[in-house]
């Protein structure tokens, strides 16, 4: 018999997977997409981020960096570079989780979109080292922008809708699932 805390990791690692066929077959339908249009928001890349400043262990390193690797692969992207911003800018994130308990969501909130920016220009900077052609800077920016701003609803559905809460100050992971 598995414990609580293990189902819950395994649970909420195939909400995840779940999250990004969704996002691959939304992405994959054939809408109209012609370039006046603004872009929509990178909601697994958000969930991920979500997650990781609530329950990073809910969201495996190794789990972020495939489903990632895939999205690329299946969308025909530069393969390799985004994952990577994403694998640093949760990390990053990661590392910082236990100083963000207390602190406001506002706080929370800037330092996603800081991390969002400078995964931006990391990646803008790696393609442009290796004269790989790029979706204009402004096209991207708004995509940043459109996940900034469409973090806070993201939040919102993990924490009261998927019981996804950030573990406070003095508890751990298995104290927090067993009660």
């Amino acid at each position: 018999m598995t414990d609580h805390l293990t189902l819950m990791r395994w649970l909420f690692s195939l909400v995840l997977v779940f999250i990004a066929a969704v996002v691959l077959f939304a992405r994959l339908l054939p809408i109209d997409l012609t370039p006046g249009r603004f872009p929509g928001p990178d909601i697994l890349l958000a969930f991920t981020f979500a997650w990781v400043l609530r329950r990073p262990d809910y969201v495996p390193v190794l789990l972020v960096a495939i489903l990632f690797f895939l999205l690329d692969m299946l969308l025909l992207r530069v393969p390799g570079v985004w994952p990577l911003m994403v694998v640093a800018g949760s990390e990053f994130l990661r590392r910082r989780e236990s100083g963000l308990r207390e602190r406001h969501f506002l706080v929370e909130w800037g330092l996603v979109v800081m991390t969002l920016f400078a995964m931006l220009v990391g990646q803008r900077i790696l393609l442009a080292v290796f004269f790989v052609d790029q979706v204009p800077f402004g096209r991207e920016l708004l995509q940043l922008i459109s996940t900034a701003l469409a973090y806070p609803l993201v939040v919102f559905v993990s924490v009261f809708l998927l019981g996804v809460e950030k573990l406070q100050p003095g508890d751990d992971a298995i104290t927090r699932q067993a009660s």
